[in-house]
């Protein structure tokens, strides 16, 4: 027997599944089984079931709407405890109807486990894989399968074993592994607190048995420290910021961060009305005010961590989102987004997959209809301190408005994209800029051009490096002080110590912005060959090297790339051997607005070299104005 979990908070435990497949009556007859029934509420079922004219109906117990009894549908989340001899529970019945999938994701988006109910002689239904999907879309990993109405099916073990392999299979393709697959009667109490006798063949454990099994969340004060910001309140001479304690804990004296503004201080005081002596600590579930040693500028929205666990910093990331809305959510429009304290507006730049739960089929369709599933792409305007859903589902949550109404919500993750706040952040201190003796004007006139940094970007295999080493050559043939600057080379050395992680891509794009900008200030062209997929990184180099900056998107789609494939890393990436393969495992973002469009895909490479040629004759030719200032 397992032993009893004394002290712990209830561990909140959804039931989803088909409309039919029994739901409400495995919910009453778990809490029966385990001796949780209210006082009085058996004869009162009883009684309502005689009303009706029909058996024993434990689906009474929670149906608690006279329209759910009279239709045979739960169209609201019912919570109610129960408690096994391991631990006590929280229990979210949810709708199953599709009318009703947004009262369903309400109850299913705190739990910590699910039971996924699916009727033994029915199958797996449209319905069981659309709730199977929106459980790993809101990042519940522990799932309990009871395949239902094994009394109806005649208690066979064949049948259950269909049952099993057909769920275990499409669970699988999403990622999720059940932690266990229990044939139960919920109506006869098979297999539910109890084992049954009608089943010899099935030697698992019972419903109550494979939730003790679960892993209770860790509590949210053992996560990083997160108080988004409600508001700022000025009394006397003190800034007070409030907000609600979303995780972690935070103590007088303590060295905090603000984000997305880097802006640091020390917590100087914990503020409590009618408190009987000062307060030094606060943890997560309180609302607290806090005043700071610095006078640092402070908005609602921001978020408050200790410095070592900050949140993320960006403004671009990957949703799985479930959409309600009545107009579909389409490519290119603008939503309000709500996450903890703050909101934003945020474009869908890409609907990346839209899935058909029912048969998990994907497709590249721009826009997504009501109680569609996504994945797709935002991108905000400025830039966002939020959290991966698996990190913290705190400030790993939100949800789309549209007018006034919530049209869409999501969890957060960064798959493919970097933490941008290494970006912005100076670590060193007491430094200070060195001025050159040499105004770059007067290099440009010894060398007679100007001086800028042609940034290659597009996806490998477009033609960068082939095109940079034939534009160094013709440049310095015509006399040019030129110099290319390309990725594998640099990779031996500046950043041999960076792999290709997300965050190392984008150190890696740093430190050649930083270097082409000194050759650029230097005097020379530089030329770089860089994928460079992220657009962030690229505008990061531009306001690095400011009008020296000349972005040439060296444009060539995947297919074009992979047929080409030089050095054999499309079949490397599509064989699983390279992990964040731009273009086939990790986004590529190309230019907005660049300064030159080079399309490999449809000319040679000597008419991508001329038109390349072209644009340094005319863009860093020295004009009369710039001779004259020499």
């Amino acid at each position: 027997m397992t032993a009893t979990i004394q002290g712990t908070a209830p561990l909140t435990i959804v039931i989803v599944g088909h409309v039919d497949h029994g739901k409400s009556t495995l919910v009453g007859r778990l809490i029966h089984d385990t001796g949780s029934m209210p006082d009085g509420k058996l004869e009162a079922i009883r009684a309502m079931s005689e009303k009706r004219g029909m058996p024993f109906e434990w689906a009474f117990l929670l149906d608690a709407f006279q329209a759910e009894r009279d239709q045979g549908i739960t169209i609201d989340t019912t919570q109610i405890h129960f408690k096994t001899e391991t631990r006590p529970y929280l229990i979210v019945d949810a709708p199953g109807h599709k009318e009703f999938l947004k009262n369903m994701i309400t109850g299913a988006s705190a739990a910590a486990a699910a039971v996924l109910v699916v009727d033994a002689v029915d199958g797996v239904q449209e319905q069981s894989r659309r709730h199977g999907y929106l459980l790993h879309l809101l990042g519940v990993r522990q799932v309990v399968v009871a395949v239902n109405k094994m009394d109806l099916a005649g208690y066979d073990a064949g049948r259950f074993a269909q049952v099993e392999a057909d769920i275990r299979a499409y669970l699988a393709s999403i990622g999720v592994e059940p932690l266990q697959v229990v044939p139960v009667s919920a109506r006869e109490g098979d297999n539910i607190a109890r084992r049954s006798d009608a089943m010899p063949w099935y030697q698992g454990p019972t419903v109550t048995g494979a939730l003790d099994g679960c892993m209770p969340p860790p509590p949210p004060v053992d996560l990083p420290l997160r108080l988004p910001v409600q508001d700022v309140y000025k009394f006397d001479q003190r800034r007070i910021l409030a907000g609600r304690i979303e995780s972690g804990s935070l103590s007088v004296g303590d060295r905090i961060l603000v984000s997305p503004a880097n802006k640091s201080a020390r917590i100087a005081s914990i503020e409590a009305w009618n408190a009987a002596a000062p307060v030094t600590t606060a943890s997560a579930g309180q609302s607290v005010g806090i005043t700071l040693d610095e006078p640092i500028f402070v908005e609602r929205g921001q978020i408050v961590s200790h410095a070592e666990t900050a949140p993320v910093e960006t403004n671009v990331f990957r949703a799985r989102l479930f959409w309600l809305g009545h107009s579909p959510l389409r490519q290119g429009r603008t939503y309000k987004m709500k996450l903890a304290t703050g909101e934003f507006p945020v474009e869908v730049e890409r609907v990346e997959t839209v899935i058909d739960v029912g048969d998990l089929s994907l497709s590249a369709n721009e826009a997504v209809e009501r109680n569609g599933v996504a994945e797709v792409v935002l991108r905000s305007r400025s830039l966002l301190a939020l959290d991966e859903f698996q990190r913290n589902p705190r400030t790993g949550r939100f949800v789309l408005v549209e007018g006034y109404d919530i049209v869409g919500g999501g969890i957060v993750s960064m798959e493919g994209y970097p933490d941008q706040r290494a970006q912005r952040t100076v670590v060193s201190t007491n430094i200070h800029a060195v001025e050159s003796r040499v105004a770059m004007e007067d290099r440009w006139q010894k060398n007679n051009h100007k001086s800028g940094v042609i940034w290659l970007t597009g996806l490998s295999g477009a033609g960068k490096t082939t095109l940079a080493l034939a534009l160094e050559h013709e440049l310095h043939r015509k006399g040019y002080q030129v110099y290319v600057l390309d990725g594998d080379n640099i990779r031996h050395g500046l950043s041999a110590d960076l792999g290709f992680s997300p965050d190392d891509r984008a150190e890696n794009i740093r430190r050649v912005g930083e270097v082409s900008a000194l050759f650029a200030q230097a005097g020379m062209i530089v030329v770089t060959a860089f994928i460079s997929p992220y657009r962030a990184d690229r505008d990061h180099v531009r306001d690095i090297a400011g009008t020296l900056f000349h972005e040439v998107h060296v444009k060539a789609d995947v297919a074009t790339c992979e047929l080409r494939d030089p050095k054999g890393l499309y079949k490397k990436a599509r064989a699983g051997e390279i992990k964040d393969f731009t273009g086939i495992s990790a986004p590529y973002e190309p230019p907005q607005a660049p300064e030159l469009v080079v399309d490999t895909a449809n000319q040679s490479i000597e008419q991508s070299v001329a038109e390349l040629l072209a644009y340094v004759t005319t863009h860093f030719r020295l004009t009369t104005k710039t001779a004259a200032a020499g």
